[in-house]
């Protein structure tokens, strides 16, 4: 078993869900990965609003496997948005297309490795919050949601 980081749960506003799957040009030919998927926002979005071909939330806890399984059956999503159960260090996200993130920065460098490794050039990686040391961002966007000022980090495979 490798390493299970402790991210806190904080639900990512929808505006910046919304703003994550903007600047990733998230589409119908997009296969979108959110990890630490939470209660399922990102993936019922991107299914819904976007369209993408296919979303998947990877989750550890099962209570928030719970509820984004009734946030994909109430927004009538099923085909499209899935949710698997996993450490996102283990999981397989190499058909990922987009992969949206809401954790820390450690954890974020601690993903990098994998991301390089299983990831096609051309991906895109958009995390919300917390940057990618090192990595060159391809774009930087502010996001108001009435309370504060989030920030949104696009980085793509190959261009970092």
């Amino acid at each position: 078993m490798s390493y299970v980081p402790h991210v806190p749960y904080v639900p990512t506003p929808e505006k910046v869900v919304r703003k994550m799957l903007e600047i990733a040009k998230a589409g119908p030919e997009d296969i979108v990965y959110d990890l630490g998927c939470g209660d399922g926002r990102i993936i019922v979005t991107a299914a819904k609003e976007f369209h993408v071909k296919k979303a998947v939330g990877v989750e550890i806890n099962d209570e928030r496997i719970k509820e984004a399984i009734e946030n994909i059956k109430r927004n009538g999503v099923e085909g499209i948005a899935h949710v698997v159960k996993g450490n996102f260090f283990e999981v397989d996200i190499s058909e990922a297309t987009v992969v949206t993130m809401f954790l820390l920065t450690n954890v974020n460098e601690m993903l990098m490795p994998k991301l390089q490794k299983e990831l096609k050039p051309g991906t895109r990686i958009v995390s919300h919050e917390f940057e990618m040391r090192g990595w060159k961002p391809k774009e930087v966007v502010k996001v108001e949601d009435g309370n504060m000022t989030h920030l949104v980090y696009l980085y793509v495979i190959g261009e970092t």
